[in-house]
């Protein structure tokens, strides 16, 4: 989770004063209902044992806390209910939180909840908020529908590769080269606000991270099929390093506050390593590689293919 919710967090607002629960979740007390009960529908009993956990989580947010010490434990379980096919987080109750305000020496909690790698707002739930007290008791189900998160609904994306060796020094033989990527159109892209998507496309030659990788194509607005015909070359490649590198191309919704995730992909060869160290960003789709492996194969000509966009640990960006 510390890879990832740094960028995971970018579209939050402050809703620390909000009391109200998220629609997803409610309290067991109005219902009537145990936790125990709630996987009766299931053949797991994970609901009935509960966890508590006390750790810091002042360096995954990296937010400003001023003098606050980060302290505490949460009380919570975690269930799959098959027949309703949804998650289940049954958040119970903190414990000697530390004070929030300050100057008011006074803490208003809540509990929020993500659903990896999903980052807009059908991944997150939260609690209701409980005032004045540093041992909240919630007794609340957070449930996150599975459904929410098929791949079949983040579209697709055509484009096509093409790798131009050559010479360096004024030697006859190709030495290094350039990537080229001309990324040309989506299809069908999840529509996350009503009748607005104004998408873009971003590229990054990974295991380079930093800013100097980074690529990306205009804004295309208020449409679900954008067409961008935007060519990204990168240059300094040896034949060798095609096969330790890939391209991670990520769809993205672009508003005034925070920008989207929509669904990506990685083109490499999806060996699990680069270079000799295993690194979890060399995942490619069995269609990722095969059109990887037609651009090694095809020097100097244009590769296409149109393949789905899914869900990415997107990569952390270095500075």
């Amino acid at each position: 989770m510390s890879k990832s919710v740094p960028t995971f967090l970018q579209d939050e607002s402050d809703d620390r004063e909000t009391d109200t629960a998220s629609e997803s979740s409610y309290q067991l007390g109005r219902i009537k209902k145990s936790p125990s009960s709630l996987t009766n529908l299931s053949c797991s009993s994970g609901m009935t044992s509960l966890s508590s956990v006390s750790s810091s989580v002042m360096s995954i947010y990296s937010g400003d806390f001023g003098n606050v010490d980060v302290k505490g434990n949460i009380q919570f379980a975690i269930d799959y209910v098959d027949q309703l096919n949804e998650f289940h987080i049954f958040i119970a109750q903190c414990k000697d939180l530390a004070i929030g305000d300050v100057k008011k020496q006074r803490s208003d909690p809540y509990v929020k909840s993500y659903l990896l790698p999903e980052k807009y707002k059908l991944g997150k739930r939260k609690t209701s908020v409980r005032k004045k007290t540093l041992n909240p008791v919630y007794n609340e189900i957070l449930r996150t529908p599975a459904a929410a998160f098929e791949l079949e609904s983040r579209g697709e994306i055509k484009l096509a590769f093409q790798y131009v060796p050559q010479p360096v020094g004024g030697k006859k033989t190709p030495t290094t080269g350039e990537v080229h990527i001309w990324v040309k159109e989506c299809n069908d892209l999840p529509i996350l606000r009503v009748n607005k998507l104004n998408s873009f496309v971003k590229c990054t030659i990974l295991p380079d991270t930093s800013r100097k990788s980074r690529q990306k194509t205009r804004t295309v607005a208020k449409t679900t099929n954008p067409v961008f015909n935007h060519t990204m070359v990168y240059d300094g490649f040896r034949r060798e390093d095609l096969k330790e590198a890939c391209v991670e191309l990520t769809v993205w919704d672009h508003n005034k506050l925070a920008n989207h995730f929509l669904g990506g992909l990685r083109i490499g060869l999806g060996t699990g390593k680069s270079y000799g160290t295993a690194v979890d960003w060399m995942d490619s789709t069995s269609d990722e590689i095969s059109l990887w492996e037609k651009m090694m194969n095809s020097p100097n000509t244009w590769v296409e293919g149109t393949l789905p966009l899914r869900m990415l640990m997107v990569a952390k960006m270095a500075k």
